[in-house]
């Protein structure tokens, strides 16, 4: 049976609220939680972003079900720091921890000042930083030379198994690139034959960790309310790799969209009203290989959604994944 989990959106849902929401969503039976971790969000209209890393303590200390992250170590975060977080984690929730590792967005890493670099060095920094976390959560001390410095570092709380390090991927040629180093392969929905060819890339490579999905759902009692909803709160879906990982504000991404395509944001998000057609798509989407998918509803409000899930979507995605 397919894990089906919950993704906790800090760009759209104060921190405080968020916890409410993530116990909600494992009281009516979604099997886990993963959740975002930006300094900004994509529009003014979403107008929030908690810190992820404050907010997974508590999250994790008030439910049982399994928790992931996706961030991105290498310039917003030294990978010292970040595995010192993560080992952190990891030893007071044994097993209930993974993180998914991407090269970063130019919104949320900017901040810093340092030169923002192509994708192929992200790629080269992002492999140096796994590497680092990982020999830190070994207990070994490192030093490195690289695309990151790291000078006789040490993390000395550490769990007794490191946390899978899952690779962040939205093409082919990036899936099949993780697969020598990943622990998993974690994605966006996209068009059914695109993620194929992702999922196949990482498989061919010898990737043989699990395959997450995160799906965007805009959902409402409506087609127009569901459809209203993803039109104000996920028309940055709208702005497609590789452009969006060199945008800087969230002014920017409403201007590059400038006015919505109907068409375009409604393959971005499945805009549903209906449990059945929702369930069908999903588990579609989930046929193609994936292991785990984790459910994103656009809306900053959760509950309508939560409830539909315990009485009509979960059970129904089981059915026909």
């Amino acid at each position: 049976m397919v894990f089906i989990g919950f993704h906790a959106s800090h760009e759209q849902i104060a921190p405080s609220a968020l916890l409410d929401d993530v116990r909600r969503a494992e009281e009516v039976g979604f099997d886990g939680a993963m959740c975002s971790d930006h300094l900004a969000p994509w529009s003014p209209r979403q107008g929030q972003s908690g810190f992820a890393w404050s907010w997974l303590g508590a999250a994790l200390a008030q439910t049982r079900f399994p928790f992931g992250v996706v961030t991105a170590p290498g310039q917003r975060y030294h990978p010292v720091v970040l595995g010192q977080a993560i080992g952190t984690l990891a030893e007071m929730f044994p097993g209930r921890f993974w993180a998914a590792l991407g090269s970063g967005e130019a919104m949320n890493e900017h901040v810093t000042g340092d030169p923002w670099p192509p994708k192929s060095e992200r790629n080269e920094r992002l492999r140096e930083s796994a590497d680092v976390m990982r020999r830190l959560l070994a207990g070994e001390e490192v030093t490195h030379e690289g695309r990151v410095t790291v000078h006789r570092a040490r993390v000395w709380s550490r769990p007794e198994v490191a946390p899978p390090f899952l690779a962040a991927a939205t093409s082919p040629e990036t899936a099949g690139w993780a697969a020598a180093w990943a622990d998993g392969l974690a994605t966006v929905a996209q068009e059914p034959a695109a993620l194929q060819r992702v999922v196949d890339a990482y498989r061919s490579a010898g990737g043989s960790g699990p395959c997450v999905l995160q799906v965007h759902v805009s959902w409402g009692e409506s087609d127009g309310e569901a459809f209203a909803i993803a039109r104000d709160q996920w028309r940055n879906g709208l702005v497609s790799p590789p452009r969006c990982w060199d945008i800087e504000q969230p002014e920017d991404f409403d201007a590059e969209v400038g006015e919505v395509d109907e068409e375009a944001l409604r393959k971005a998000v499945i805009v549903a009203s209906d449990a059945r057609d929702l369930a069908e798509r999903v588990a579609e989407l989930a046929r193609i290989g994936f292991d785990r998918v984790y459910l994103h509803h656009v809306g900053q409000d959760q509950s309508a959604f939560l409830a539909a899930a315990e009485a009509d979507i979960l059970p129904l995605i089981r059915e026909r994944a």
